[in-house]
């Protein structure tokens, strides 16, 4: 059982052996800030898809089963959140939306942080089996959740060229009932900067962000799912969308930084980084993701329904 003020959560992505993507890169980031976490590795690889080649396994349908059946036997399904992230097999998405209804059914109370990693640049990269659940089982359960702007399209099957439409777009999710929805990143940003967009809509505040980000030259693997543990942490802390979503930005962004400028370093002149050289410095990075200086503000805007 979880004690008064304690904070548990269960994290369900990839994972990887080398490096730091899904629960690899969530993990660490949560646990300063003092969470306990569990984590189900939807996929185990040696390391990330990025790199070319890898090995490993892929979790089935049932064998995440046997793991929540494991679980729920003990009694050890008293978790405060749910985070979830790369889920690659429509069954293993269901269950885990079953088992999202269970947990609220114990705790009213549970918030459940969803990255529907489904794809990017107009592609997906898991299958088309997997959109309607995330349409139905996935948002009927979602408190927060973070999509990227291709998967919001997906999410709503309305288009997202601009920002208008991408709040049209965050609007359907509210109205089936996610509270708080954000893009976490757009190519409808400014002058080559990157626009992540944030709107809530609950009993009390219905409130709209903005956010402009200088764009990185470089290719990250990872800052998606270190996004959205950074929110649920901020979120869970400040109680508060602007200075949550500020912070969550700013570590993402400090991780970004110190990563890139060591992978320079190690890259050979002329030469652009490896994988390897690319990972996310989570370790090095431990102080601004516990107490992040705030690098960017967001800029509020209106609400309209």
């Amino acid at each position: 059982m979880t004690a008064q003020g304690e904070k548990r959560v269960l994290s369900i992505q990839s994972s990887v052996v080398f490096g730091y993507v899904g629960n690899k890169s969530a993990t660490f980031p949560l646990q300063l800030h003092g969470y306990d976490v569990s984590t189900i590795n939807s996929v185990q690889f040696s390391n990330h898809t990025g790199y070319g080649k890898w090995k490993g396994q892929v979790l089935n349908a049932e064998e995440a089963h046997d793991l929540f059946q494991g679980l729920r036997i003990n009694n050890l399904l008293d978790f405060t959140h749910v985070l979830t992230g790369y889920i690659g097999s429509e069954s293993f998405l269901k269950k885990v939306g079953e088992v999202v209804k269970e947990l609220k059914s114990k705790n009213p109370n549970l918030i459940y942080v969803c990255d529907p990693v489904m794809g990017d640049d107009g592609k997906l990269y898991v299958s088309e089996a997997l959109v309607p659940v995330y349409r139905t089982q996935i948002l009927e359960q979602a408190d927060i959740i973070t999509p990227n702007q291709f998967e919001l399209e997906q999410l709503t099957e309305l288009p997202v060229e601009t920002e208008e439409q991408a709040f049209i777009a965050m609007n359907k999710l509210h109205d089936r009932g996610v509270g708080i929805v954000v893009l976490s990143s757009s190519n409808l940003g400014v002058n080559s900067n990157m626009l992540c967009l944030a709107s809530i809509r609950q009993e009390k505040v219905s409130k709209r962000y903005r956010l402009q980000i200088p764009v990185v030259n470089a290719k990250f693997v990872g800052t998606g799912d270190l996004f959205a543990a950074s929110l649920l942490t901020w979120m869970d802390k400040e109680k508060d969308l602007k200075p949550a979503l500020e912070k969550t930005v700013s570590v993402v962004q400090h991780v970004i930084k110190k990563t890139y400028e060591r992978a320079l370093k190690l890259a050979a002149p002329e030469e652009t980084p490896t994988a390897a050289q690319m990972e996310l410095q989570l370790i090095s990075s431990k102080e601004n993701i516990e107490n992040p200086t705030v690098l960017f503000l967001a800029e509020e805007i209106e609400y309209k329904v």
